[in-house]
């Protein structure tokens, strides 16, 4: 089973970088005026998941509350076989049902589910972890999903992010973060800036990966409680956002090619920060 990620049927694939405003539509797309609404309407308040790692990760968080739970028969005796209960009665189905609400391209392995988003944690609460990323209008939910799966993987104890230009935690996001999403809270903030001086109030230090940083990030002394900055592919970090930072570091890279999908980026400066923390 492949753990490919899809993009979202309602939209065209684009030759930009980065999705802009169109990542933050809701998923799947909403019902035309007057038209009745169907039973699995994409909703802000609501997250949809599918895929295997997706959902069964899901399942095993205690803190997701699910709304509805639509399953194929072999997806709900392999939840079964893998000791995963569900705590609402599943609507049993046949592939293609599914295959009808997230398009064809979509690998949702026989499942989808439609549950409440996780609770943002305070900053506060978040400064107390020993590493955490803060993404700056990076808005393609495939990075952004890629980088909570990695995230995830470092032990990372939260992602803030702002409320706005950022796509929302649900589907294509979801299923490129593989489960990531139910490890690595989202912290949502208004004003990153401000977030960023709470964080340093609270004894953070707060690093921004630029490609004009003094240091290569392997060589910048880092110390927890660290949080790592990441801009937008293509844009960078925002000006106030970089003169926020207590230090800018870049990644030189010994190839031809010079610069990293911000996602790549993103594992490659958690892997760094993880050996220097580990050694301090």
């Amino acid at each position: 089973m492949s753990d490919r990620p899809s993009r979202p049927p309602h939209r065209p694939a684009s030759n930009r970088p980065f999705g802009g405003q169109g990542g933050n539509r809701p998923f799947p797309p909403r019902r035309p005026k007057g038209g009745p609404a169907p039973a699995w309407e994409g909703d802000e308040d609501v997250a949809l998941l599918y895929g295997w790692h997706t959902v069964s990760e899901a399942l095993a968080n205690p803190k997701r509350r699910f709304r509805k739970i639509m399953a194929t028969e072999n997806a709900v005796n392999r939840l079964a076989e893998e000791g995963l209960k569900l705590p609402i009665a599943p609507e049993i189905v046949r592939p293609s049902q599914i295959d009808k609400l997230l398009g064809p391209d979509a690998v949702h392995q026989g499942l989808l589910v439609q549950a409440e988003h996780l609770p943002s944690p305070r900053l506060r609460d978040v400064a107390k972890s020993d590493l955490v990323l803060v993404l700056d209008q990076i808005t393609d939910p495939h990075n952004v999903g890629a980088i909570v799966r990695s995230a995830a993987a470092f032990a990372v104890g939260a992602i803030v992010t702002t409320a706005r230009h950022s796509p929302p935690a649900t589907g294509v996001l979801a299923k490129s973060a593989s489960g990531g999403l139910e490890h690595v809270p989202f912290c949502l903030v208004t004003n990153l800036a401000r977030a960023l001086t709470e964080l340093k109030d609270n004894g953070m230090l707060v690093v921004g990966l630029d490609s004009e940083g003094p240091a290569d990030l392997e060589d910048t002394p880092l110390r927890a409680p660290l949080a790592l900055v990441l801009g937008a592919e293509g844009k960078g970090l925002r000006q106030l956002t970089r003169e926020t930072c207590d230090v800018l570091a870049r990644i030189d890279l010994p190839g031809v090619i010079k610069s990293l999908n911000v996602s790549n980026a993103a594992a490659l400066s958690l892997g760094m920060a993880r050996r220097q923390l580990k050694r301090g």
